[in-house]
């Protein structure tokens, strides 16, 4: 019996955003599950829609 390793590649990549209100960089997960807020003013930048989140905030770089 021949067994095979099927190596699933995660569409979902972390991103560093800025906050629109208060311009803090933050980095969360673009497949976020829950409500992700800023860690300064509590302003929500990310919602969970899906397979992917909707992001609320300007993206600043995505990360590898």
């Amino acid at each position: 019996m021949i067994q095979t390793k099927i190596k699933m590649k995660s569409r979902n990549r972390f991103i560093k955003v800025r906050c629109q209100s208060c311009k803090n960089e933050q980095t969360i997960f673009e497949g976020a599950t829950t409500k992700v807020k800023c860690l300064i003013c509590d302003a929500i930048l990310a919602k969970p829609k899906g397979g992917k989140a909707d992001i609320k905030a300007r993206v600043v770089e995505v990360l590898n």
